[in-house]
């Protein structure tokens, strides 16, 4: 696949429109393929039915809930990576009902709070996640979808057909469902996830892995999160193909459910990919159906590891929730960058607005121009960006300028454009402005670290009191079988043998841990370790005070 034919998102969205509910009405009559579940198919022409089943029961709850008749046809869903939850998308993709995806990891108020916020006027849950709402008053109806009163409510509407395309709303701009954003910086916000935003890239990366009937996606990622709603199960809509799911994502169980379902795509965010490569190696782990796996956020070092341990090729994007910004990978990418930059995108000072200079290095790689070259990625538009539900001071930030503002900082070098990090991740080190994917990516060659994390900490907890701004710290998982006191004995002789690892981007504090905390969706919270300072916490703490060569523990 050669850079000239990579398919991206601005050509398909200049195509005519097709919608979801398109797609959904066209896999009515489908009987030989459909979701994979428990080792159980429903085939799409019963999943078809069940999505029309639930849009009238749907309507019947609304309609006899005393608090719905002036609120919108927003359903919350926290539940696990079911059929039923394929079949509420469907429900709501061809009707003017909107689901919500609640996160299962938010809890107690934080959780209502987000159900508030999506304007939800009933919560959908399971026998997995009912225990969550215990003690809480949502202040609206909840329904277990496992519990006789629904299977009856179902059996109501039994006969029910999908509506015409003609008499519901789905047209581009229509909404279909909430997506929270992952909070890894805030309270998370209710992107508006239309029509037009699932579809466009479902089409598109359908087309461009030559996904077709006789494929099968495998989605072990949450379905609340977008990278299931944008990409899995858009992919199997619009090719037709099979859908394997799973209730939650399983590292060791990951290459038995390829091989039974015959998956040959999957879809990934964050840290997955890493767990899996932790599973011990076996001799015919290349022996499976998977062609291609799809996603974002993997590094270099474990895209490279997983293609050859199991015979498939990575392709890691670049996106967000939003959708304003799309960066695709090229063969001809450089390993650390995340692909040519599109036009359109630009990099630019985050207080000025003007365009960052290209990046400089050295002849031992690092980057001279940091402070100026390193800037916030942003669009000319709103891209996919269909806006936030009931926060229109979060979508006047976005979209300030005219401009969509991305929050993540990169860099440019020969056109290639550089993740550095997000924009509440810059660390002022001696009056010096450092991003922590950089060093992230340098760190990841110690041969004893599997995964890491860095994060800031204020520079008084580590060199003294009279330090001020913030210090470098470093959350390593060690590999399996790694000496631990080894690791950190030798750090520090590690950072000062890596050329293009500046003095001021060295850690100031190692923390080696059995898991970097992360959000549903895979991504590293830093603030949680920011939050621990030197507190072991359970975890080895080590710092490197001002001066000091060697690591000494805490």
């Amino acid at each position: 696949m050669s850079s000239s034919t990579v398919q991206t998102i601005a050509d398909v969205a200049a195509r005519p429109f097709t919608s979801v509910a398109d797609a959904v009405h066209a896999l009515a009559a489908v009987g030989d393929r459909g979701i994979w579940s428990d080792d159980r198919l429903t085939p799409w022409s019963d999943a078809v039915r069940a999505s029309a089943v639930r849009i009238a029961a749907l309507r019947e709850l609304m309609a006899s809930s005393s608090s719905s008749p002036a609120r919108a046809p927003h359903i919350g869903l926290l539940m696990a990576g079911t059929p039923e939850y394929l079949h509420l998308l469907g429900a709501a993709a061809c009707s003017e009902i909107v689901v919500a995806g609640l996160n299962p990891t938010r809890r107690g108020e934080a959780l209502l709070r987000d159900a508030a916020l999506a304007d939800c006027a009933l919560i959908l849950t399971d026998a997995d996640n009912e225990a969550l709402l215990d003690g809480l008053d949502p202040g609206i109806p909840v329904v277990n979808v496992d519990s006789p009163e629904w299977a009856a409510l179902l059996d109501r509407h039994v006969d029910a057909a999908l509506p015409a395309v003609t008499d519901v709303p789905t047209g581009p701009d229509d909404l279909v469902a909430l997506v929270f954003t992952s909070g890894t910086s805030g309270d998370p916000k209710a992107v508006r996830i239309t029509q037009n935003k699932i579809s466009v890239p479902g089409r598109m990366l359908a087309e461009r892995f030559g996904i077709g009937t006789n494929d099968c996606v495998y989605s072990a990622m949450p379905l609340f999160h977008s990278n299931a709603v944008m990409v899995a199960w858009p992919i199997a809509l619009f090719s037709g193909c099979s859908i394997a799911l799973r209730r939650r994502f399983s590292a060791s169980n990951w290459l038995d459910d390829v091989r039974r379902h015959g998956c040959t795509f999957a879809n990934y965010v964050g840290a997955p990919l890493s767990y899996i490569l932790a599973t011990p190696e076996r001799p015919d782990d290349a022996d499976n159906p998977m062609r291609v796996v799809y996603g974002n956020e993997a590094p270099a070092d474990v895209r490279r590891e997983f293609a050859r341990r199991f015979g498939v090729t990575v392709v890691d994007g670049f996106g967000s929730s939003e959708g304003g910004i799309s960066v695709t990978r090229t063969p001809e990418t450089p390993d650390a960058a995340l692909g040519p930059l599109p036009a359109g995108v630009l990099v630019v000072n985050p207080e000025t607005g003007e365009e960052c200079p290209r990046a400089r290095f050295d002849d031992a790689g690092v980057l001279l121009n940091a402070e100026e070259a390193v800037g916030e990625m942003v669009a000319d538009g709103p891209g996919l960006f269909a806006g936030y539900w009931g926060d229109p001071a979060a979508d006047a930030e976005r979209m300030r300028g005219g401009r969509f503002h991305s929050g993540d900082l990169a860099y440019v070098d020969d056109g290639w454009v550089y993740f550095a990090g997000r924009s509440g991740g810059w660390m002022r080190v001696d009056g010096e402005n450092l991003a922590a994917a950089p060093i992230e990516r340098v760190l990841r060659r110690h041969p004893d670290v599997a995964e890491v994390g860095v994060y800031a900490v204020p520079a008084a907890t580590v060199r003294g009191p009279a330090a001020i701004g913030d210090a470098v710290a470093a959350g390593v998982v060690p590999r399996e079988g790694a000496d631990v006191s080894a690791l950190a004995d030798g750090f520090a002789g590690f950072l000062a043998a890596q050329p293009d690892l500046g003095p001021k981007q060295r850690p100031s504090l190692l923390r080696v841990t059995s898991a970097l905390p992360r959000t549903a969706s895979f991504k590293f919270r830093a603030r949680d370790l920011t939050s621990l300072g030197t507190e072991p916490a359970g975890d080895r703490v080590w710092v490197r005070p001002d001066g000091a060569e060697a690591f000494t523990p805490v």
